[in-house]
């Protein structure tokens, strides 16, 4: 029987968020026919630690685009008492510059022709290199647009959107376009629909085939790394997880 694969993602209070990766976890369990789950770190239900424990040896997909806190701390921590195979983020992958290129394309269509400028929009982290995604994005879609490329931040960091589209106007370009650096529709995505002076605003890109596809690669190749089975299901009694020995109690939940 294929190893479980679970999704981890930051989660939203956006309701939109989860039908995204609702169908980003369809298209990952027709790619690798692994019984997929989702997990939260935030805002939703179920908990990444709930969904863990019914799972232990699961192989873990961070659903994140950078490398801050979530990825390398709190995932780690959180997966390690069910003894799961952790893979490394969707930070830096050209299968995400590709999504971000299709998606801008998208919207510059709507709007009714191409930008002559774009800035691509991360989360943004105060953590050494948890904005690295987004300037590896930068680099890599400049290669494929004749246009400027510049990164910005919905938090955490500097410039914010909107002071990189007035950075971008003053130069003399009329119309530039947001890239969403974003898996899921959230606060950020509201905040940057509302960014004045923009001529196109991206959708986020969680449930692109190309993100899909990166995810089962991710499974792929954690999975010919793990030896023997999967451990039994229930491995890690929940009363021992709700005693906080296993993991904080602030991530556990139905």
């Amino acid at each position: 029987m294929p190893r479980n694969l679970v999704l981890a993602v930051h989660g939203s209070a956006v309701p939109e968020a989860g039908a995204g990766i609702a169908r980003l976890a369809d298209s990952v369990r027709r790619l690798t026919g692994a019984p997929v789950a989702v997990g939260h770190l935030d805002h939703q239900t179920p908990s990444l630690a709930y969904v863990l424990a019914d799972r232990p040896g699961a192989v873990v997909v961070p659903l994140l685009l950078g490398d801050g806190y979530h990825r390398t701390v709190d995932i780690p921590a959180v997966a390690r008492p069910f003894e799961c195979a952790v893979t490394p983020g969707l930070s830096g992958e050209h299968a995400v510059a590709l999504a971000l290129h299709d998606r801008l394309r998208a919207a510059e269509r709507a709007a009714g022709g191409p930008a002559d400028a774009v800035v691509v929009a991360g989360a943004g982290s105060s953590r050494p290199g948890g904005n690295d995604g987004t300037l590896r994005a930068v680099e890599q879609l400049a290669v494929l647009l004749p246009v400027p490329v510049i990164a910005a931040y919905c938090s955490a960091s500097a410039p914010g959107p909107a002071e990189a589209v007035a950075l971008l106007h003053g130069r003399g370009f009329r119309r530039v376009a947001v890239a969403t650096h974003l898996l899921a529709p959230g606060r950020f995505t509201r905040a940057l629909a509302a960014v004045p002076g923009t001529w196109a605003v991206a959708e986020p890109i969680g449930d692109h085939a190309r993100v899909a596809g990166l995810v089962a690669t991710r499974y792929a190749a954690a999975g010919s790394r793990l030896k023997g089975p999967p451990l039994a299901r229930g491995r890690t009694p929940r009363a021992w997880l709700a005693s906080g020995r296993a993991v904080r109690s602030d991530v556990l939940g139905p």
